[in-house]
């Protein structure tokens, strides 16, 4: 029997984000509407479809060797896992999320210390009872199924509540007044299945692709061929860069020059580029960009 890793996928939001940095990490995955278990295209490996929520007490009691959820549910879980990798993606792209308490924007509750004898709604409890606990604030700390930002003022008096741009939280006339915590995708494995020499590596080289794709996320490559002649200006203009790549041409007098840089520079450098004599520029992106 091959050996073979389980491994746990976030269903909502978080899911179809993973599936693409999977999909350019060269592993395809299919889901069935009806299925918790998707297929992928290599054999070693069995996935389960789970909430983020329920993640880290799978892997914890070895349903899954290894998973993906967020840091916040780690610590809301208390559970006894190896960390392997910090993944910086979210639903809506690369990045993190915070946990924050908000309160009505017509509130009297100015900071946490305002929350004494008052009522909060969160689906992190033990997060937010921690977070009272060391501020020394003896608030009720209620459990919410969802919708939480639709709850104050009427049934509660305030919120704890993760948040990428806020939109959400200023729909609903609320206000940030102090960030918790903040929140990445983290790739967590069992400690027996990391003891696992097969496992271990197996896991190591998933972690090296995905981490390849984010690192790809905000970069592109760029070609270009010069005249020997001009080579100085252009390096002048990459010179805050990476270095590139210098290769000769069949023609003596020109080489041609390969570099990976932040999309976001592309823009600004190009036109400086063709000005010193760069021709044939090339612009690519990239699926993966390993370190």
């Amino acid at each position: 029997m091959k050996n073979k890793l389980k491994l746990g996928l976030p269903a909502g939001s978080l899911k179809n984000t993973t599936l693409e940095i999977f999909k350019k990490a060269g592993f395809n995955i299919f889901i069935d509407q009806r299925s918790y278990f998707p297929i992928i295209d290599d054999e070693e490996i069995e996935c389960f479809l789970f909430r983020a929520q329920e993640i880290p007490k799978y892997v914890e009691k070895g349903i899954l060797d290894i998973g993906l959820t967020g840091k916040d549910l780690i610590i809301e879980t208390k559970v006894k896992i190896i960390e392997v990798a910090e993944l910086l993606y979210s639903k809506r792209g690369l990045g993190s999320v915070e946990f924050v308490l908000a309160v009505p924007n017509d509130s009297k509750i100015k900071s946490i210390k305002d929350l004494e004898g008052k009522r909060i709604a969160t689906e992190l409890v033990n997060v937010t009872k921690d977070y009272l606990k060391k501020n020394k604030v003896k608030a009720n700390v209620e459990f919410s199924w969802g919708a939480t930002e639709i709850k104050p003022p009427k049934i509660v008096d305030a919120i704890t509540e993760l948040t990428e741009t806020g939109q959400s939280l200023r729909a609903n006339n609320l206000k940030i007044i102090d960030t918790i915590m903040e929140s990445t995708t983290r790739i967590i494995a069992n400690k027996k299945s990391w003891q696992d020499k097969w496992k271990k590596q197996k896991i190591n080289n998933i972690v090296i692709l995905l981490k390849g794709v984010l690192a790809a996320e905000e970069k592109v490559g760029l070609k270009m061929n010069i005249k020997k002649d001009n080579l100085k200006k252009v390096l002048k203009i990459l010179s805050s860069l990476e270095s590139p790549t210098i290769s000769d041409l069949n023609k003596k007098e020109w080489v041609a020059i390969e570099i990976i840089m932040d999309e976001k520079k592309v823009r600004n450098i190009i036109p400086q580029l063709k000005e010193a004599g760069a021709t044939g520029i090339i612009e690519y992106p990239l699926n993966k960009v390993i370190y």
